[in-house]
């Protein structure tokens, strides 16, 4: 299969608002790769273009960031590059390692780019910068893969919950049919993609919508956990997924501790200061990042782990159990000290109370989950509904990134700038493109074509710092990558602020002070 119609569909589900043309657009690419490999190579095809369109790498990180992709070599006239070939390059470009390996890996993407059209190019800096975003989503993408191996959608979507990798299974279905899609099941070793929450207002609104009762726990701002076990063995993976097993001994050494034969269990690695109080996230965050041996990462900075749900105890799977039998089975497992606080309730002030007391502690806010939710793998569904405080900021706009997918002819991501000390300039906090209605895209479209600093015919387009924006965050983090040394979490658009000039927008120095508390 050619990289041109990946590209080509990848812009058509882009533009397209219609979720049954997405899916058909998306199932006529997939049944094509399942035609056009060699059957030795079919699955690998089939995974690699399901992975792409999600806007991921099979590869995961290959060490190209955005600076190298900011310059690409003039394109080519006519496209020549195929998903395998690629998919191989990508592989080698993330093996280059040692010395002289920035100018080697820097040498491979320009070589790459450089046999890539224009549309080629546009599809692989964007998937390689993570800014691919043109609407298949895992949802639209597990109902096209169903489709293009003609299977019922349920089915896909119960496998990639189980696997975890909606990309193998899309391979599985696409080369084996029915029979491959049900080998897919909860096995200790592999696994599940998470369970992920909705946002409540409040927790009076986490009340009525759990029926007036829920279950509220801490969330605690560490790193999400999937430990799985099975006699001596202990296997630690992230939220993406990925092994890190090596990384935090303590977090084996707790689970090996329980009596226990086989378990996959849901939880929280932090660090913690001595009085009990979290870390910075990125203080826990630094120990997934390190490399080579794992006593020195621990000693470094110890991790604690607290466990909060369990999808499988010695031989039973409690995936498919409400809540509060999988709680059962967890309290009977894992020591009150290793466990989130937890409150059940259908009292308001009880439930704010215990929020209050968990945002005192320095954690981030609650979880309020159903009582007779499943537990829904790889979904954003109703049972979990996450309560945090949620703070503002009013900041300036300092550049702009033109738009891709849906929002191809429309300035999009926007560069965010608190005031300097002295007033006199502006130091960048970070990107969003988050919170944009399609009126605010065309407003804000025309709005900075008007301020453009500079030309307007490149990604980025420089402004004058005029327009001041209203952004929520859920909180600063360090950052070496941008000039204040923070970053927002999680930051989205409110509204613009006309009523606002620019030397009204919030300084670093307010920014810090919420990094600092």
């Amino acid at each position: 299969m050619r990289l041109t119609d990946v590209a080509t569909t990848s812009a058509q589900v882009g533009a397209s608002a219609s979720r049954s043309a997405k899916i058909t657009q998306l199932a006529a690419l997939l049944s094509a790769a399942a035609v056009e490999a060699d059957p030795s190579d079919r699955s690998r095809q089939v995974a690699t273009v399901v992975s792409w369109l999600l806007g991921e790498l099979p590869q995961r990180q290959i060490g190209v960031g955005w600076a190298a992709l900011r310059s690409p070599p003039a394109p080519a006239t006519a496209p020549t590059h195929t998903v395998s070939g690629v998919d191989a390059a990508l592989t080698e470009i993330g093996r280059v390692a040692g010395k002289g390996s920035t100018a080697r890996r820097a040498a491979l993407v320009a070589a790459l780019f450089g046999e890539a059209t224009a549309d080629e190019q546009q599809f692989l800096r964007r998937l390689l910068s993570g800014e691919l975003r043109q609407g298949a989503l895992g949802g639209v993408m597990a109902d096209a893969v169903a489709k293009a191996a003609g299977l019922p959608p349920v089915a896909i979507r119960r496998a990639a919950m189980l696997a975890g990798n909606l990309p193998a299974v899309a391979a599985a279905a696409l080369t084996g049919g029915a029979a491959a899609v049900a080998e897919f099941s909860l096995q200790v070793g592999r696994p599940v993609s998470p369970m992920l929450a909705q946002t409540a207002a409040d927790v009076t609104d986490a009340l009525e919508r759990h029926g007036g009762t829920a279950i509220f726990e801490a969330k605690l701002d560490g790193a999400r956990v999937q430990i799985h076990r099975h006699d001596d063995t202990v296997s630690v993976y992230t939220r993406s997924l990925d092994d890190v097993t090596a990384r935090l001994p303590e977090v084996v050494a707790a689970t090996l501790a329980l009596p226990v034969r086989t378990l996959i269990a849901d939880g929280e690695a932090i660090a913690l200061r001595p009085g009990g109080r979290p870390h910075r996230f990125q203080v826990t965050a630094s120990r997934f990042g390190r490399r080579g041996d794992a006593s020195v990462a621990a000693a470094a900075q110890h991790l604690s782990v607290f466990f909060f749900d369990l999808l499988h105890v010695d031989g039973t799977d409690l995936i498919d159990e409400p809540t509060t039998q999988r709680l059962a089975a967890l309290d009977a497992l894992v020591p009150d000290r290793l466990r989130v606080d937890r409150l059940h309730t259908s009292d308001p002030d009880a439930a704010a109370q215990f929020l209050a007391a968990t945002l005192a502690a320095g954690h981030e806010g609650v979880l309020a989950k159903s009582a007779s939710a499943p537990y829904e793998a790889g979904r954003r569904g109703s049972g979990w509904l996450k309560i945090k405080p949620v703070h503002t900021l009013d900041l300036v706009v300092l550049a702009v990134e033109w738009g891709s997918g849906r929002r191809t002819g429309k300035l999009s991501n926007i560069h965010l700038g608190a005031r300097s000390p002295d007033g006199d300039g502006f130091v960048m906090l970070g990107k969003t493109f988050k919170g944009m209605t399609d009126a605010m895209l065309e407003w804000q479209t025309a709005r900075f074509l008007e301020l453009a600093a500079g030309p307007t015919d490149g990604y980025v387009v420089r402004l004058r710092p005029e327009q001041v924006v209203e952004i929520a965050f859920d909180g600063v983090q360090k950052s070496s990558r941008y000039p204040a040394g923070m970053a927002l979490r999680f930051a989205r658009v409110l509204r613009y602020r006309d009523d606002k000039s620019p030397a009204e927008a919030d300084t670093v120095d307010t920014v810090r002070a919420i990094f600092d508390s």
